[in-house]
């Protein structure tokens, strides 16, 4: 009789085969691929922000796909299938706080701050895990970004950075 797997049992195994995988090859990932501190919230996918970034500023980008329109047409004998660009792939940047500036505290404080707003309802923790993320998102989209990488902006909307003179 063949064994029997419950479904939520399938990426635990997938996870323990890749780590042994990794481990067998002796590195964890290629060495020049730009690693992430737990807490930041900045992906800058290995840049250092827009070409007219202030040196000693830190800035996230979001990326939005192009959006793919299928036109098709009826023509004798063939049906006639074409897809055309309707919006081009956008990429946003903007300034983010810095790694250094998002301790245990302020994430905390980021936390109380969004729940105020009726958009954090989980435990007060200081740390950047997706309940935050999602909050930060919702907080951001009302101003035009849709991204749950915390901006400058918001942050001094929420009264955790210093507004610009």
């Amino acid at each position: 009789m063949p064994t029997r797997h419950h479904p939520m049992h399938a990426p635990q195994h997938l996870l323990i085969l890749a780590t042994a995988l990794a481990a067998a090859c002796g590195q964890t990932g290629p060495a020049d691929v730009p690693r992430l501190h737990p807490l930041t919230t900045i992906d800058t996918r290995g840049a250092d922000g827009p070409p007219d970034a202030a040196p000693g500023t830190c800035w996230g980008r979001d990326e939005t796909p192009a959006v793919l329109e299928t036109a098709t047409e009826a023509a004798a004998p063939q049906t006639i299938t074409r897809q055309r660009i309707g919006e081009p792939r956008r990429e946003i940047w903007f300034e983010t706080p810095c790694p250094q500036d998002l301790t245990p505290d302020t994430l905390a404080s980021l936390q109380r701050a969004l729940a105020a707003r009726g958009l954090y309802d989980g435990a007060v923790t200081g740390d950047l895990d997706s309940s935050t993320r999602m909050a930060i998102r919702r907080f951001q989209r009302p101003y035009g970004l849709d991204s749950d990488v915390l901006s400058l902006e918001a942050a001094r909307r929420l009264g955790l950075a210093a507004v610009a003179p």
